[in-house]
């Protein structure tokens, strides 16, 4: 994989870094581009970690590929939402959560 930025035209992925987004994200808001994942506007906006685990430690993204569950957030009232799997669209309201249910 080569480690230079793909260019817009040739990204499969859909990122259009010319449409911006604004997501709010436990009340404040967060910009990033179309195509980018949550996790991805998160990182990019300086956030390292959004929830905490059970022993209190701050978690944020660990593998990227949606096979841990570190990433964890509530998406427009859906809980347990991966951050590294799902596209962030304009308008989301994200909160971050931790392990007890409650919360």
């Amino acid at each position: 994989m080569s480690p230079r930025l793909v260019p817009a035209g040739d990204d499969s992925t859909g990122r259009r870094p010319d449409t911006p987004l604004r997501i709010t994200v436990d009340g404040e808001p967060v910009t990033g581009v179309a195509g980018q994942t949550i996790a991805g506007v998160l990182l990019a906006a300086g956030r390292r970690a959004w929830r905490r685990g059970p022993s209190g430690a701050p978690r944020g993204v660990f593998c990227g590929i949606g096979v841990c569950f570190d990433c964890l957030l509530t998406v427009n009232g859906e809980r347990d939402v991966r951050a590294c799997r799902r596209r962030a669209r304009d308008g989301d309201v994200i909160d971050t959560q931790s392990r007890e249910a409650d919360q």
